[in-house]
């Protein structure tokens, strides 16, 4: 368990595990990034797309409502349009787990002096 520990504590910023803060995205490779945006309603669109797709495996059966889905895509936007990171995460059926986070880079309110990746 130790030894795990180590590895996952030393290795963090390779791989797609994400990040105990949101902002952290930043530090991983550009390779991790998934997608980059313009406008905050686009980056919203792109997360509600992919929980949309997810939804059926939800394990919680509450979390499957596409009302529900449908708020928090909105609560996304706002938290973008502000400048704010924005980070969900759902158990699915199996033992996996299913990440999606988006994180302002212009710069980011939280790491201000972390570049781009991209850029």
């Amino acid at each position: 368990m130790a030894e795990r520990h180590r590895e996952a504590v030393t290795g963090w910023r390779t791989t797609e595990v994400p990040p105990l803060e949101t902002a952290y995205w930043l530090t991983k490779p550009a390779k991790l990034i998934q997608g980059t945006w313009e406008h905050p309603k686009e980056a919203a669109g792109w997360m509600s797309e992919l929980l949309a797709q997810h939804a059926a495996r939800f394990a919680s059966v509450d979390e499957r409502d596409m009302g529900r889905l449908a708020r928090k895509a909105s609560h996304a936007a706002e938290v973008l349009r502000w400048g704010g990171d924005i980070s969900f995460g759902y158990y699915l059926t199996r033992p996996l787990f299913l990440s999606l986070a988006v994180v302002t880079c212009c710069p980011n309110r939280s790491r201000p002096d972390q570049a781009c990746p991209a850029r």
